[in-house]
């Protein structure tokens, strides 16, 4: 088992009080050693909208380029709407997403559920929601397959659908090639943990039975810490390494024993307000693992 890239989520300074412009960002990313960028799709960072000539492209792929950095993946700013029940919008806004990472050739697109509002709107059952989100995710899936792209559902306690069985549930009706589950260690430590569930349903086992049970779904992974607590976004706490409760002497090999082969380890510092003097030490921590987990051979 070789080391993995190593990459860190550009979000985290696109929401920061004061944030960190990208060629900034790149510059540090790549003193620091960084072998690419989990492209964050908002604004002031890499908005469809914001790059939607020939040369503006280039320049962005340039400022990557100089700085050695590859897109590991790729979040796609949807959060204008709701998807379920704004969904051709959300579907509309999707497309418009893809073109343009087609367009950079950026192949991983992460996506969430679409729907902050965490009860089951009137009219609907909790399974007519998770029909829906199943055909939403089908429906961008087989668009994304045109350009060869991987789509990657990043499940969290901020978006509707976030039990574990019913995160299973959806990924098996998905049923498309190029569908797969983002793990985030501190998102799939909250949702073991009960965190804004509809329908009640912790893990005895915790995020490490979470990981079995997601054995051979598991397509892109974003690593951080947990401090067990939600944010004021009503979404996990991604804290920075050690400042949390997560033992990833545990959680890694679990990982690659769920068969997880992708190329990245994706640092995400979301609305962490210490992001980017975090970034170092950060860095510093996954190396460290990486470094210790690169020969261990998969159960």
């Amino acid at each position: 088992m070789a080391k993995k890239k190593v990459s860190i989520g550009s979000w985290a300074y696109a929401f920061l009080k004061t944030p960190i412009l990208l060629p900034e960002a790149s510059r540090k990313l790549a003193e620091l050693k960084f072998d690419g960028i989990s492209m964050g799709g908002f604004v002031p960072h890499a908005a469809p909208k914001d790059f939607d000539t020939e040369a503006k492209r280039a320049e962005l792929a340039g400022l990557l380029a100089e700085n050695g950095l590859e897109v590991a993946d790729y979040a796609v700013d949807l959060w204008s709407v709701d998807s379920i029940e704004q969904t051709e919008e959300w579907i509309r806004l999707f497309e418009e997403s893809s073109d343009f990472a087609d367009k950079m050739g950026w192949k991983t697109i992460r996506v969430d559920t679409g729907s902050k509002n965490l009860s089951v709107p009137e009219g609907m059952t909790y399974a007519d929601l998770r029909a829906k989100v199943v055909d939403n995710f089908k429906r961008i899936s087989k668009y994304a397959a045109q350009y060869g792209q991987q789509v990657v559902w990043e499940f969290e306690p901020g978006f509707i659908v976030n039990e574990p069985s019913y995160i299973l549930e959806v990924y098996e009706r998905v049923g498309e090639p190029n569908f797969s589950i983002l793990f985030d260690t501190c998102h799939g430590h909250m949702a073991a943990s009960g965190a804004n569930h509809i329908e009640p349903s912790p893990l005895e086992g915790g995020i490490l039975e979470f990981i079995g049970m997601l054995k051979g779904k598991i397509g892109f992974v974003h690593v951080i810490d947990s401090d067990g607590t939600l944010n004021g976004e009503n979404t996990s706490t991604h804290a920075p390494f050690g400042e949390g409760v997560l033992n990833f002497d545990e959680i890694i090999p679990a990982l690659l024993d769920a068969g997880y082969k992708g190329d990245w380890w994706a640092i995400d510092l979301c609305e962490c307000p210490d992001a980017w003097e975090a970034t170092a030490d950060c860095k510093r921590f996954v190396d460290a693992f990486n470094e210790k987990f690169a020969d261990y051979v998969p159960r």
